[in-house]
């Protein structure tokens, strides 16, 4: 019974190394996008920017709000470059848009656990989201008219 309990455990660290060692850093997902080809980027930088997110959430968790702001910032930038790409390349702007959606939502969640100086950055960087979105959803709906 315990040596079944060692193995289980076992082979249950072994799965959990692989799965961190098999996740690319958030620098190695732009330079891959970077390199793909332009309408497949979009999703790329999509990644990545869910990546930071992730970050930035577990840096504010562990009191670390300057790591936090940075990776807000960095969040900001790959999905700028996710809409300027999707717009370049008139493809995966629907799916850009959702996810662009889903982020800012996520940090609305963010600003509302924070302390309220550690907020403001959080509630520029949504607001600022929803504007880039908002510039998508415009050149996806008057793509034709122009």
């Amino acid at each position: 019974m315990i040596r079944r309990s060692i193995i289980v455990v076992s082979l249950l660290l072994a799965a959990a190394c692989m799965l961190w060692a098999a996740k690319d850093s958030v620098q190695e997902m732009e330079a891959k996008a970077d390199a793909a080809p332009l309408g497949d980027r979009p999703p790329l930088y999509i990644d990545a920017a869910e990546q930071q997110l992730s970050n930035a959430i577990e840096s504010y968790k562990a009191g670390k709000p300057d790591a936090g702001h940075a990776a807000v910032d960095d969040i900001l930038r790959l999905t700028g470059k996710a809409r300027d790409t999707a717009m370049q390349s008139g493809k995966r702007l629907k799916n850009t848009e959702i996810s662009m959606r889903k982020i800012a939502d996520r940090l609305r969640d963010l600003q509302r656990t924070l302390n309220y100086d550690d907020q403001p950055p959080v509630k520029a960087a949504a607001d600022r989201l929803e504007t880039m979105r908002n510039d998508l959803l415009t050149y996806m709906f008057s793509k034709g008219k122009q």
